[in-house]
């Protein structure tokens, strides 16, 4: 993609009513529409009161203008901001101006796709600035910032310099093949491979704890009606999200509410009590709730533990077969309403773990928060951690790929010019991260999910 040279506008606050609106302009012809809609272009950096004029000299509205002369803006072009009054009509009325003076209506995350072409920001660090803006905790908004202020990209360029400076010594021994120098048995060259390698496997669980800050885990709530998954959803989310009653088969639809676990967010799914339904009403929502099990993250599995017959509990392949529930579900068992029986709180570890609460007392619930970040592979939000994407997590995996065929191709097949090859193909898998090496496509699609006016 090449820098675009037309002159874009859009409404940079949310829709609404407000205090203040904002209109951002980027372009080459920002300092045209600036003398027109102002009757002077401000001085750079500085803020000036004045009139935003339509075609007829008349006010549109009045408010504070800022002008950032190219290079020294967000997207490195000629950039102005209009911040008037917050209303709809007003800001409709202002961008109509914009565009009647030949401003473009920019694309959603067209500014930052401009900052990024015109080298003000890396892909990585692009990607932050929206993963800023939808944070959903204050772990998630710390790593996004993280991120925007390239923590994340100085890892990967070190990472593929790192690549860089051993492909060039494998291909320079490769082109000068009369030294009587056998660099394949080179214990240097083994040493930087192993050293590639570990900082890679750092860099993924780094970046893998980045990836559930920003996307969370969806815990979906399933099984028979009555077994407290509504109060179980009322407890997790601290608020009466869902009715709660003794009559089977209140939950009918699917509710979500959004809790953060020590800063990991989780998006919890209410479903409907697992049965024969006859009510047409109730056979939908049971359809929902098998849809919501089919994409969760973990299913917590809910029984009343004081029905349960005297023996040994029932086998967890059991219940996900008597419920016609895929074999291989990631799932916890609940045994809930220990409070009407004996049985103590606490996690039976297994391939299918159990874990025994009692909503009604609370008894267990801690125990559950710690299985959930357990089963998320959650660390902590502490230092160090940064924002990522799953297709960061991609490109990472690709690259450690190529990294271990490196080190078979020189160690096993004694094959330096294949070794050179897996390594150009691992730095290019990490350039994809910052845009370094990308396709158009995926810069597209990258910026398409972007809000627009950012």
């Amino acid at each position: 993609m090449t820098a675009p040279v037309d002159t874009i506008a859009a409404i940079a606050t949310p829709p609404g009513f407000g205090g203040v609106g904002i209109i951002r302009l980027s372009g080459p012809a920002v300092p045209t529409l600036a003398q027109v809609l102002l009757g002077s272009l401000p001085p750079p950096r500085m803020a000036r009161r004045g009139r935003f004029c339509d075609a007829a000299g008349a006010a549109i509205d009045e408010g504070l203008a800022l002008y950032f002369p190219a290079p020294r803006s967000f997207t490195g072009e000629d950039v102005l901001e209009l911040q008037g009054h917050g209303g709809p009509v007003v800001l409709d009325l202002l961008l109509a101006r914009c565009l009647s003076l030949g401003a473009r209506l920019a694309r959603p995350g067209e500014f930052s796709e401009r900052a990024f072409l015109n080298g003000k920001l890396d892909l990585a660090q692009a990607e932050a600035v929206a993963d800023l803006i939808a944070s959903g905790s204050a772990a998630a908004a710390r790593a996004a910032m993280a991120s925007l202020q390239g923590a994340f990209s100085e890892e990967v360029n070190s990472l593929a310099e790192a690549v860089i400076r051993l492909r060039v010594y494998i291909e320079a021994a490769i082109d000068f093949p009369d030294e009587e120098v056998d660099f394949l048995a080179d214990a240097e060259i083994g040493r930087q491979l192993d050293a590639l390698r570990e900082h890679l496997t750092r860099l993924q669980a780094q970046a893998g704890q980045g990836r559930l800050l920003r996307d969370g885990l969806t815990v979906v709530i399933a099984g028979p009606p009555n077994a407290g998954k509504s109060s179980l959803l009322n407890a997790l989310s601290g608020d009466e999200t869902a009715i709660v009653s003794a009559h089977a088969g209140t939950t009918r639809d699917v509710l979500r509410t959004q809790i953060v676990i020590d800063g990991l967010p989780l998006h919890v799914v209410d479903t409907a009590g697992l049965r024969e339904g006859h009510d047409p009403v109730e056979q939908e929502g049971i359809r929902r709730a098998r849809a919501a099990v089919a994409q969760a993250d973990r299913v917590l599995f809910v029984l009343d533990h004081s029905q349960l017959p005297p023996g040994p509990p029932p086998m967890p392949a059991d219940l996900l077969r008597q419920h016609d529930l895929p074999a291989d579900l990631p799932v916890t068992v609940i045994h809930n309403k220990i409070d009407l029986t004996e049985a103590a709180p606490g996690l039976q570890a297994a391939a299918v773990p159990a874990l025994r609460i009692s909503v009604a007392t609370g008894a267990g619930l801690d125990d559950l928060r710690a299985h959930l970040k357990d089963c998320a592979g959650y660390i902590g939000s502490g230092t160090g951690v940064f924002s990522a994407r799953r297709r960061h997590l991609d490109a990472l995996t690709r690259a450690a790929t190529h990294l271990d065929l490196a080190d078979v191709r020189l160690r096993h097949d004694r094959a330096g010019e294949l070794a050179a090859e897996e390594l150009r193909l691992a730095h290019d898998a990490l350039g994809e991260i910052t845009g370094s090496f990308t396709s158009d496509d995926l810069l597209g699609r990258i910026f398409s999910s972007f809000c627009i006016g950012k």
